[in-house]
């Protein structure tokens, strides 16, 4: 069992899986910081100095009475919120994640589809005989028939 356990481990497809789930991860911290640190501040400017992280809807008080001035201080005082700000940032990550993976994707996509391009045939058919021969004869060497350049 430990020897087919090794086997299975090891087989291309499953190492190929775990460095795409590892990168995979990796690329998603780097995604969220892109969209926190990098794209959602301008747009919060834009719209008025709105810090999207800090949206959020008190749905009961915590132990201090609110109002609560960033989402941090009223988990902090024990409220409830809901964090839709939270959700926005998470919402455009993912859009982001799905544009870049569509965007690899579609590349590998077009490489297989240029590698499996069929190619040009080296022979054809005799009409006479029906054997295969070279694409550029004029003449079968089976039955020596002139053939009609197609």
């Amino acid at each position: 069992m430990l020897k087919e356990f090794k086997e299975f481990a090891m087989r291309g497809n499953v190492v190929d899986m775990a460095v795409g789930i590892i990168i995979g991860a990796a690329f998603g911290t780097i995604v969220k910081s892109l969209v926190s640190d990098v794209i959602m501040p301008p747009i919060g400017l834009l719209l008025g100095n709105v810090d999207f992280t800090n949206l959020f809807v008190v749905l009961k008080e915590g132990a201090t009475a609110g109002p609560y001035a960033a989402l941090a201080e009223a988990q902090a005082a024990g409220a409830v919120t809901l964090n839709f700000g939270v959700f926005i940032n998470t919402i455009i990550s993912f859009i982001i994640v799905a544009v870049a993976l569509f965007l690899v994707i579609k590349s590998i996509n077009q490489m297989k589809r240029k590698e499996e391009a069929p190619a040009e045939p080296t022979t054809k058919e005799c009409p006479h005989c029906f054997t295969s021969i070279p694409i550029k004869a004029t003449r079968c060497p089976h039955c020596t028939s002139q053939l009609n350049k197609e």
